[in-house]
C-alpha cells in the first residue's frame, strides 16, 4: 500500500469470511485505527502459562500473529525503558529513555527532604522551578525521538492520537510530543496535561467517580476456578504470607491499583475516547494507545505466581474482550497490537519453596548509599560518593568528590561490586560506549550488548551493574513490594508480541524479535515512510503467504 492511500483514506479492504481467508491470499491490513496496547510486566513466561486458559481478549490476540517470543532486547527492564521502544523503532539508547529514574550529578535540586537531589523521573519537565523526581510535571520532553503517532500528524495533522495508561510514563512514552489527549491516573483520579480539561472525554467524570467509589468500598474477591491450583500461602516474612486471594479493604487505593478494576476504568476511559473522539472515522488513520498497569502492580505487591496474578490475568482478558466488542460494534477497520514494557519475576521465597536454584535476595551491601558511605569513609571523602537508583543497573560517582580523588574512588567502587559474589558483571562507561550498537536476534546479544542498547552518554552512568540470575533487587520484602524486575535476564527481557485483524491469518513465529521492530511493521501497515537511519528497528512481515506488508 503507498502512503497516499493513508493520506486520503481510501476504502480498507479487509479478507471476507473465515471460509475465504483459508482459500484467498490473505490481505495486507489497512486500518483506520491502530490500537497499541501494552500490558505492564506481562512477560511471555505468564502469557504462555496462562494460554489454555484465555477465552476473550486475549484469545483473540494469541490467534491471530503471534510472536511469544518477542524481547525488550535492551538490560534496563524497566518500564519507562520499555514503554519507550514499542511505538518510537528505537531502543532506549536512543530514545534517551534509560531508566525510570537516572541521575545527574552535577545538578542538585531540592529534594522532598530538603536535601539536594540528582534524581531525574522520566517523564518530568526538568525546567519547571522546583520540579524534582518526586514532585514533578508531567511531559515527554526527555524523550528524545518521535513516535509513531508523531510522524503521523507530522504527515498529516487531522490524524488523532489518543493515550491513556495506568501511569503517566505509560501514556507519555506511548503518546509522544503531539498528541491529541494524554491521560493518566495520578493517584486519585485520571487526568490530562490541560488543567482546563477541555480535551477530556465527557465520560472522564464518570469513569473517575466509579474509581473514588471502587477505592472507598471494601471488595469481596472471587478466585476464578482455572487459579484454584495457583492459591496457596507463602510466607514472605513471620507476619506476611501471599498466595492466596484476600480482599480489598475500603480506602486501600494500593489494592485498587493491583486489581482488575483499575484495568477495566482504564480501559473505559480508552474506549470513552474512542467514542467521543470518532476515533477511525476521520479523514485520516488514527492511534489509540492504552497501558494497562494492574498486571505490573500485582507481580510487584504479590509476585507473578500466585492466586493473585491468575486471578489477574483472567480479568485482563475480560477486559480486553469487552475492548473487541466495541470495536468490533463500531465497524471501524482496525488493527491491534498488544506487548508488554517488560517481564518479571516471581518472589524469592516462592522460588526457593518451587526448587529453584540461586533465588535469593540482593545484598544490601551493593545499594549504592550503603557503599558509597562505605567506600567515602575508606577514602576520606566528605559525603554521598555513589548514586543510583537502586543495587543494579546504572551507578554514577557523585560530583562532590575531589578531582584528584576521582579515579581512585572510581577504581575503589569498581572493586566493591566486581568482587561481590552476587555480581555477575561490570561495566565502565568507556567499555560500553565502545561497544557497537548490536544487531541479529536479540536472545543472542552478549550481556553487554544488551547493556550498550541502553546506554546514552549524556544519562547513564559511570559503570553499570549487572546482578546474577535471581537475585530480586530487593533485599526484603515488605508489604506491597515483595517482587519486581530490570534485569537483563530472559524473564524480564521476553515480552509477547501480538498482532490482530479482521481477516488475520493466523501463524505463530517462535524466533524473537524486538519491540523495536512494531513501530515500523505498523507505520508499513499504513504506508507511512520511516527512515531506516532514524530507527533501531525493523519492520516485520506480518502477513501469511508471498504477499508482505514490508517494502
Amino acid at each position: 500500500m503507498k502512503a497516499t492511500h493513508w493520506l486520503l483514506a481510501g476504502t480498507m479492504l479487509f479478507a471476507g469470511s473465515a471460509a475465504q481467508a483459508q482459500t484467498a491470499a490473505p490481505e495486507i491490513p489497512e486500518p483506520k485505527l491502530i490500537v497499541a496496547i501494552a500490558v505492564d510486566q506481562f512477560s511471555t513466561d505468564i502469557f504462555n502459562e496462562y494460554r489454555p486458559t484465555y477465552t476473550g481478549g486475549l484469545k483473540r490476540l494469541a490467534q491471530g500473529v503471534a510472536f511469544p517470543s518477542g524481547y525488550q532486547s535492551h538490560a534496563a527492564t524497566e518500564t519507562c525503558p520499555g514503554h519507550s521502544t514499542i511505538l518510537t523503532g528505537s531502543r532506549p539508547s536512543r530514545t534517551g529513555i534509560i531508566a525510570n529514574n537516572w541521575f545527574d550529578p552535577a545538578n542538585g535540586r531540592a529534594g522532598k527532604d530538603g536535601k539536594a537531589s540528582f534524581e531525574v523521573y522520566c517523564s518530568e519537565d526538568t525546567s519547571v522551578p522546583g520540579s524534582n523526581s518526586s514532585n514533578y510535571t508531567v511531559s515527554p520532553k526527555l524523550l528524545k525521538v518521535p513516535t509513531l503517532g508523531d510522524r503521523m500528524r507530522a504527515v498529516n495533522p487531522a490524524s488523532q492520537v489518543v493515550a491513556v495508561s495506568g501511569k503517566d510514563r505509560g501514556a507519555v512514552m506511548m503518546g509522544g510530543h503531539n498528541t491529541t489527549l494524554t491521560m493518566w491516573w495520578d493517584g486519585k483520579a485520571f487526568r490530562t496535561y490541560d488543567a482546563s480539561k477541555s480535551a477530556e472525554p465527557k465520560a472522564a467524570t464518570t469513569i473517575n467517580a466509579k474509581a473514588k467509589a471502587e477505592i472507598d468500598k471494601p471488595t469481596p474477591v472471587k478466585l476464578p476456578a482455572s487459579c484454584a491450583t495457583h492459591s496457596r500461602a507463602v510466607a514472605v516474612d513471620a507476619k506476611t504470607s501471599l498466595g492466596t486471594l484476600q480482599p480489598r479493604k475500603a480506602g486501600d487505593a494500593r489494592a485498587f491499583r493491583a486489581s482488575g478494576a483499575f484495568d477495566a476504568l482504564t480501559m473505559d476511559l480508552a474506549l470513552a475516547a474512542f467514542a467521543e473522539k470518532k476515533l477511525g472515522r476521520g479523514p485520516a488513520t488514527d492511534v489509540l494507545a492504552v497501558s494497562l498497569s494492574a498486571t505490573d502492580y500485582v507481580g510487584h505487591s504479590t509476585g507473578t505466581a500466585g492466586a493473585e496474578m491468575c486471578t489477574q490475568i483472567a480479568a485482563l482478558d475480560a477486559t480486553l474482550g469487552r475492548m473487541f466488542a466495541a470495536l468490533d460494534k463500531s465497524k471501524v477497520p482496525y488493527t491491534v497490537m498488544l506487548t508488554a514494557d517488560h517481564g518479571g519475576h516471581d518472589m524469592t521465597e516462592r522460588n526457593t519453596e518451587n526448587g529453584l536454584p540461586n533465588a535469593e535476595r540482593v545484598d544490601v551491601a551493593l545499594l549504592p548509599s550503603v557503599a558509597g558511605k562505605a567506600l567515602a569513609k575508606e577514602l576520606g571523602i566528605e559525603g554521598p560518593l555513589l548514586l543510583g537508583d537502586g543495587p543494579f543497573g546504572d551507578i554514577y560517582l557523585s560530583a562532590a568528590v575531589p578531582a584528584e580523588k576521582r579515579q581512585a574512588a572510581l577504581d575503589a567502587a569498581y572493586a566493591h561490586y566486581q568482587n561481590h559474589k552476587q555480581v555477575e558483571a561490570i561495566f565502565r562507561k568507556a567499555e560500553i560506549a565502545a561497544t557497537p550498537s548490536p544487531a541479529g536476534p536479540p536472545e543472542d546479544w552478549s550481556l553487554i550488548q544488551r547493556v550498550r542498547a541502553n546506554f546514552d552518554p549524556e544519562r547513564s552512568g559511570d559503570f553499570y551493574v549487572a546482578l546474577k540470575r535471581y537475585v530480586t533487587p530487593i533485599p526484603a520484602g515488605t508489604a506491597g513490594y515483595v517482587a519486581t524486575h530490570g534485569s537483563p535476564w530472559g524473564y524480564d527481557r521476553r515480552v509477547p508480541i501480538l498482532f490482530w485483524w479482521k481477516g488475520v491469518a493466523q501463524f505463530e513465529q517462535p524466533n524473537g524479535i524486538e519491540t523495536a521492530d512494531i513501530m515500523p511493521t505498523l507505520a508499513s501497515l499504513i504506508g507511512l515512510t520511516v527512515p531506516e537511519t532514524e530507527i533501531d528497528g525493523r519492520c516485520v512481515d506480518l502477513v501469511a503467504g508471498t504477499k508482505s506488508n514490508c517494502r
